[in-house]
């Protein structure tokens, strides 16, 4: 037999008319008793009110955003007799279905940790597992790392215990509801003991302490030192919402709230978690300003022209390294008239290998040349910025434009291979880019990229430095030009072009001397060829 029973707002203290800012159950919900049921907002505070009673939620009498006060109808419970329960199995609440409940910590057995709800992703790659059988893990210690196409994110676990069994595997694909592991959860009492005993034990073993010289003293603040504090613990947000964050491992600091006056709903925290593996999220202090959406179509005709995947995945690249790198730019001439001369004298032979001998493969020994010398330009900056990789390699990007957008296919060891070799090597990676076919790791692993507007126009640009590499070099149309030499003076051919670098990495002096060695080696074709 049931019967319904009315829920209302108990006596929350000296508040009228505060805010219900989440609703915690929904009609066809068992709950037990002290389940919480809805949360409520004052000026100062957020508190969840727990149901008094146990039954099935019938019907929700408040929504979010209402105003309530002691007393109001928040719910009506539909009531079950005891007696009609006899022998069925009890189901457990939302919230003790919930990852992060503690009541479940009470006994002890294996229990399922599977992936949340991370956001519109499915088959998310597993690129890393933490952890292994036999492992003694606590909550909110990482268990996998998954990466999508642009970022990556480490699941943190929702309990405590002993991992019986690793469910995925580096390499696999997962998708929310996938298990993860299976662990074994220890009961209160059991670890209660176990802790207490090896407490006792350590202390056994540490032998007194002599103090030689006084303790020093505390350090206390100053009142007009600010202590800093975590950043999730200052922004609204209901306890529902944090549970939730703690178990996606996010930073409620982070997450811009939605709700009324910037709170943070559920749907705020699932919503970062989708742009962290979307790679949009940003972080501190690299934001920039949304901007408004505006409708064109009121000034004229518009059409609606999709950015290409490369085009997308390009311009971001190249906004993380215009907002992260200081760059300058280095210009300069080189003439090239000797060096035309002698490319002139070999495109027959080029030809009869099967490729054509451009102004590239010359350009690309030069920097070759140049990094042998100055190697502070064949490195990379560590993540930390203390440090710099200093590579005994010499890999070339070369920028190629296709009809998707910009690529940069690398040739690998160029200082192993002849002009011609180049050559053959440019014409086979550039078609291929231009086909859609480059494979990943013929775009990986460059030192210094050349990027040529040469055979357009253009007499300088400044490029953007290609990170995690420092430096990058920008050729210009070469033309006829008047040089004064030997008191007369006479047509020669010169070639504008110009080297970006991170100014973290290479100050102004190392790189005009740069610039000013491969301006050397290409207008004598001796260094180049030794």
């Amino acid at each position: 037999m049931t019967d319904i029973k009315e829920i209302k707002l108990p006596d929350i203290g000296d508040f009228d008319a505060v805010d219900v800012i989440e609703i915690l159950v929904k009609p066809g919900d068992k709950i037990k008793k002290e389940d919480p049921i809805i949360a409520l907002e004052s000026d100062k505070a957020t508190m969840e009110i727990p149901s008094p009673e146990e039954g099935i939620v019938k019907e929700v009498k408040v929504h979010v955003g209402d105003k309530v006060s002691e007393g109001d109808l928040v719910l009506l419970l539909e009531k079950t007799n005891p007696s009609d329960q006899r022998g069925k199995p009890q189901q457990p609440s939302a919230d003790e279905e919930f990852a992060g409940n503690r009541k479940e910590t009470d006994s002890t057995g294996p229990v399922e940790i599977s992936l949340p709800d991370i956001g519109d992703f499915e088959n998310v790659d597993v690129i890393e597992v933490h952890v292994k059988p036999g492992d003694h893990i606590d909550i909110d210690d990482p268990l996998i790392t998954l990466e999508s196409d642009k970022a990556s994110m480490e699941i943190p676990s929702p309990e405590a215990g002993i991992v019986s069994e690793v469910k995925v595997n580096v390499g696999d694909k997962i998708a929310q509801g996938n298990v993860i592991i299976t662990l074994e959860k220890t009961g209160i009492e059991e670890t209660t003991k176990t802790s207490t005993e090896t407490a006792k034990k350590q202390e056994e073993a540490i032998p007194p302490l002599e103090l030689t010289q006084p303790l020093p003293e505390p350090v206390i603040p100053k009142r007009s030192e600010k202590v800093r504090g975590s950043r999730s613990s200052r922004v609204l947000a209901s306890p529902a919402v944090r549970k939730l964050a703690r178990e996606l491992g996010v930073d409620l600091g982070l997450v811009k709230g939605h709700g009324p006056r910037g709170r943070i709903l559920k749907e705020d925290v699932k919503a970062y978690t989708k742009s962290i593996l979307e790679g949009t999220a940003s972080k501190p202090g690299l934001a920039l300003p949304e901007i408004p959406p505006i409708d064109f179509s009121r000034f004229g005709p518009t059409k609606l022209q999709p950015l290409t995947r490369i085009k997308q995945l390009t311009g971001q690249h190249m906004q993380h390294a215009w907002l992260t790198v200081p760059q300058v730019t280095q210009f300069e001439e080189a003439d090239i008239t000797d060096l035309e001369e002698f490319r002139q004298s070999r495109k027959t032979e080029a030809k009869a290998k099967g490729t054509n001998l451009t102004l590239l493969p010359f350009l690309i020994k030069a920097v070759v040349v140049a990094l042998k010398e100055y190697p502070e330009f064949n490195s990379s900056l560590t993540t930390e910025g203390d440090a710099l990789v200093l590579k005994n390699y010499y890999h070339i990007g070369i920028a190629v434009n296709t009809d998707n957008g910009l690529v940069v296919p690398v040739i690998k060891d160029a200082d192993q291979k002849g002009v011609f070799d180049l050559a053959l090597e440019i014409t086979e990676l550039s078609e291929k880019a231009r086909q859609g076919i480059l494979k990943p790791d013929e775009m990986k692993g460059g030192c210094f990229t050349i990027t040529s507007l040469g055979s357009i126009a253009g007499t300088g640009f400044t490029p953007i430095v290609n990170t995690p590499e420092v430096a990058i070099m920008g050729v210009s149309k070469s033309s006829i030009k008047p040089v004064y030499e030997n008191e007369t003076i006479i047509p020669r051919l010169i070639l504008p072009f110009s080297i970006s670098y991170d100014h973290r990495v290479i100050d102004g002096v190392a790189a005009a001397r740069f610039a000013g060695f491969i301006k050397e080696i290409l207008s004598d074709i001796r260094e180049i060829l030794l």
